[in-house]
């Protein structure tokens, strides 16, 4: 019996291709892996917070928000001239406080005539800073434990910081991460961290 020309009702049965399988599983790897990469990038260098205050004007601004790479110095240690954020004395209360990193563990710290002096020496950043009027508990030479760092504020006569008997050395358990990048309105304020 011939099948008639016209109009049929009779669909092929459809079969999924493996080589669609393929893209699709391809394409959910993909995002998973996206996904991940995402995640990992703003762990590490993503994480924001404001500054309070003016202790590191003229670079960092009161409220002005900046990026926190917190994985940096889980591979490695502060260095001098790194600005950190910390919490001090570890109190999960307290605000974020941004600093600059002046003393490294076993230094010993001291500041005599507004000049910060590490292990007798003065400061060579002493030239870019203005004079500080109050050398707090470093008024005495301050030896610096193996996981302390001595911190200050770029606005050295509006910190509270390291010469401070309520924030004191900062334990390296306490730096959540390293300032990196700061945030701006315009894109004249934005960008890296000095």
């Amino acid at each position: 019996m011939a099948r008639r020309k016209g109009l049929s009702f009779y669909q092929k049965e459809k079969k999924i291709k493996p080589a669609l399988i393929k893209d699709i599983f391809e394409m959910i790897v993909g995002a998973a892996v996206a996904v991940f990469l995402a995640f990992v990038i703003v762990y590490s260098v993503g994480m924001r917070t404001g500054v309070v205050g003016d202790s590191m004007e003229p670079g960092l601004s009161n409220g002005q928000e900046i990026l926190i790479n917190r994985v940096v110095y889980k591979l490695s240690s502060p260095k001098r001239g790194d600005v950190v954020v910390f919490l001090p004395n570890g109190n999960q209360k307290s605000h974020y406080y941004v600093k600059r990193v002046v003393g490294l563990p076993g230094e010993t710290v001291q500041i005599r005539g507004g000049v910060i002096y590490i292990d007798g020496v003065p400061s060579e950043q002493g030239e870019t800073y203005d004079e500080m009027a109050d050398a707090g508990i470093a008024e005495n030479e301050l030896k610096l434990a193996a996981d302390e760092f001595f911190v200050l504020g770029d606005n050295r006569n509006s910190s509270e910081d390291s010469r401070s008997g309520n924030i004191g050395p900062v334990k390296k358990e306490n730096i959540v991460g390293k300032a990196w990048f700061k945030m701006a309105e315009s894109w004249d304020g934005m960008g890296l961290i000095k």
